[in-house]
């Protein structure tokens, strides 16, 4: 399917527009499932100005989404309608130390990136970003976490524009951070960079950590599959994977969707999914889990668009 071509009206709203605007973008090769139909329009910002300038013109009946690296995202087959921002390139791809042990980020910048600049730098506390499959916009967005750490411990500041193209800077408790989610006043935010505190630390030691991060999940995870990390949030007094493998799941298919065998909390696309087949199979699994436990799985992937 395809959308009315929104592109020309945004460009007339936003005339000195410097990045890269397209309509009807395909979505799915930005995902890590590799599933679902078309952005409405595609904005690749040049710059945190030009990303301001576009959003200080944007009708307020076009919808606005923000997607990053596509690891935790499910677009469903109808695709996603308005204005979709994905943020990349040097602009918001860069990290450098500042004084303090700290850490400076910019939100396209990949999780195992940060981590090892922080090796790097012998900085330590900040080796947990080796296992999480994501970018810093959505580490802010989701409070990313793994092997015992989470943003929540290490954050310092974030930065990003409104939706009325107000450039903004949040404080740590400002966030409002709490499991897998950050607070209500973050959800009209594109955030666009982010300062982390590290501490001193020895760098073949961290280095050590990293390695037991990257270990750990080779092993336990279907990192080499069409996936999208883990699926469901644990509840609290149990573990996803263990409420769904003693549910049966482990396995279980819905067309081209699977319930890795490696590990249960991971939906795969074993080749030629839909989206209807992954999120369906999601729902399949709460069903069965809710029914054998009494337990209730909540989606920790994103789930956008229309079906």
């Amino acid at each position: 399917m395809s959308f009315a071509d929104i592109t020309p009206a945004l460009r007339a709203a936003a005339p000195e527009l410097r990045g890269r605007l397209l309509p009807n973008a395909e979505m799915a090769p930005l995902t890590w499932f590799r599933v679902g139909g078309p952005a409405q329009a595609l904005f690749t910002p040049a710059d945190e100005a030009d990303l301001a300038h576009l959003l200080s013109g944007l009708p307020q009946e076009i919808p606005l989404t923000v997607v990053g690296l596509g690891s935790n995202l499910i677009v469903r087959d109808g695709g996603i309608p308005g204005l979709v921002i994905r943020l990349g390139g040097k602009a918001f791809g860069e990290i450098a130390l500042e004084p303090g042990d700290r850490l400076r980020a910019g939100a396209a910048v990949p999780d195992v990136k940060l981590a090892r600049a922080a090796a790097d730098a012998a900085l330590d506390g900040l080796a947990f970003y080796r296992g999480i499959p994501g970018c810093i916009g959505g580490a802010l967005r989701m409070n990313a976490g793994a092997h015992g750490g989470e943003t929540t411990d290490v954050l310092v500041e974030a930065r990003g524009v409104t939706r009325a193209g107000a450039l903004v800077t949040l404080s740590h408790a400002e966030m409002g951070f709490s499991y897998r989610s950050s607070g209500a006043d973050t959800q009209d935010i594109v955030f666009t960079s982010a300062l982390f505190q590290g501490r001193p630390g020895d760098r073949d030691m961290i280095q050590a950590e990293m390695d037991r991060v990257t270990a750990a999940r080779e092993a336990a995870q279907p990192i080499r599959e069409r996936t999208g990390g883990s699926t469901f949030k644990n509840p609290p007094g149990g573990k996803a994977w263990q409420l769904i493998d003693a549910a049966g799941c482990r396995g279980l298919r819905l067309g081209g969707a699977q319930v890795s065998e490696m590990h249960c909390n991971f939906l795969i696309n074993t080749g030629g999914a839909s989206a209807a087949d992954v999120e369906g199979l999601g729902e399949e699994v709460r069903r069965r889990v809710k029914d054998h436990s009494g337990f209730e799985l909540h989606w920790e992937i994103k789930r956008i668009g229309v079906a």
